[in-house]
This record gives structure tokens, sequence and C-alpha cells, in this order.
């Protein structure tokens, strides 16, 4: 569940400084800005509140989880991160 979370948080931060942004910026048309910016602002409340219900327990050190944290304030950061998740998530019992 959690790397579907910040896969969202990821694709909406793409959108938002890919498409978004430069539209605003380079074509004088901000109309995607709001409605793509809300949506990564949800994906990114949607991934600290994963981050905390989803990964404590599942054999993350302190350092994997500020990993994560920092991950998911850097632009991109949750692409870098995933292998770290899915690592973790492929070492947990069946």
């Amino acid at each position: 569940m959690f790397r579907g979370v910040a896969l969202v948080e990821g694709v909406t931060t793409l959108a938002l400084f890919l498409v978004a942004m430069p539209l605003k910026y380079w074509g004088d048309n901000p109309v995607l800005v709001p409605p793509v910016g809300m949506a990564h602002g949800v994906a990114w409340v949607a991934y600290m509140l994963a981050m905390v219900i989803c990964l404590p327990g599942k054999g993350f050190s302190l350092l994997d989880l500020l990993r994560t944290f920092v991950a998911g304030l850097v632009p991109f950061g949750t692409f870098l991160n995933d292998g770290l998740i899915r690592r973790k998530m492929a070492a947990l019992p069946a």
C-alpha cells in the first residue's frame, strides 16, 4: 500500500513540475496549477500519513524512516527511495 501512495505522490510532483508550472510560467496559462497543486498536496499528506501508519514494525530502522521522510520532502525523492521500500517489503515474511 505504501509504495502505491509513494508512486502517486511522485507522479503528482512530476505533473506539477513538468506540466502545470511550465504552462503557467512559459505558456502564461495558470489554469492547471490549482488542481494539480491540490492533488499533490493531498498526495503528500497521504504519503506522510501512510509512512506513519504502514511502516513501523516492518523492519525499518530509524535511519530508514528518516530517509523515507526526507524522500517526501525532496522532489522526485519518492522514486529514489522506492528501492529501499521494495527491498524491505520483500524481506517481510509472507
